[in-house]
């Protein structure tokens, strides 16, 4: 599904028009993209929980030389899907 067809499902399902269907789905990724670069978590039921995790740093290989690498720590995205996301993908 394209961001133009949830725009539209969301639009038919909430009997709303096109444009605030699409208002909508950009103020939550906003919201989401926001939250995330704060460094905190945005919970959504029956959907999952946004958030970033730190990684930290490690060494690792150039697999076409073989050289050895240093890779620096940083914070990454993160999901975790909720229960009735999971049941659902059963």
């Amino acid at each position: 599904m394209t961001k133009q067809d949830l725009i539209k499902h969301l639009a038919a399902h909430a009997d709303v028009t096109n444009k605030q269907a699409e208002a909508v789905l950009n103020a939550l990724t906003t919201a989401v993209l926001d939250t995330v670069r704060a460094g905190g978590e945005l919970a959504v039921s029956d959907l999952g929980k946004f958030g970033t995790t730190q990684r930290a740093a490690k060494t690792g290989r150039n697999p076409k030389t073989g050289e050895t690498i240093q890779i620096a720590a940083k914070r990454a995205p993160k999901f975790s899907p909720a229960k009735a996301l999971k049941d659902a993908a059963a």
